[in-house]
C-alpha cells in the first residue's frame, strides 16, 4: 500500500498540548498559543467620541473581527510595540489605549479566592 507524503510528517510532529482543551488562539503580544478562554478578545468599536478605537471584548461577543491577547500587561506592551492590533486587526492607527485602561483594572481587581477567612 502507498503511503502519502503526510504520513512521515504526522509521525515527526509532537503531541498538542493544548489538544482537547476547546478552541486555541494565539496572542498577539507574546506570540503564544492558548485555549481561547485564557485571552481576551479585543475588537474595534466607537469610543465616547464616535472614533474608532481598539476595546476589550470580555464576553467575547461583539461583532467583527477580532484579536487575542493575554490579559497581562507585558503582552499588552509587546502587541503594541509590534503594531499587532492594526495588523490582527487589519485597521491602521486606531488607539489601543482602552485595552490598557482595562488591564490596568484588571490588575488592581482584588480576585476572588473562594477560601474561607476564619
Amino acid at each position: 500500500m502507498a503511503r502519502g507524503r503526510h504520513d512521515d510528517a504526522a509521525k515527526d510532529t509532537p503531541p498538542d498540548p493544548l489538544a482537547g482543551t476547546g478552541p486555541v488562539r494565539t496572542c498577539i503580544g507574546c506570540r503564544r498559543r492558548a485555549a481561547k478562554s485564557e485571552l481576551l478578545r479585543v475588537t474595534v468599536r466607537l469610543g465616547a467620541d464616535g472614533r474608532e478605537v481598539v476595546a476589550p471584548d470580555p464576553a467575547a461577543t461583539a461583532p467583527g473581527r477580532g484579536a487575542h491577547l493575554h490579559p497581562v500587561r507585558e503582552c499588552y506592551d509587546l502587541a503594541v510595540r509590534r503594531k499587532a492590533f492594526s495588523r490582527a486587526l487589519r485597521r491602521g492607527g486606531l488607539p489601543v489605549d482602552t485595552v490598557g485602561d482595562h488591564l490596568d483594572t484588571l490588575a488592581t481587581t482584588p480576585s476572588w479566592s473562594g477560601g474561607s477567612t476564619t
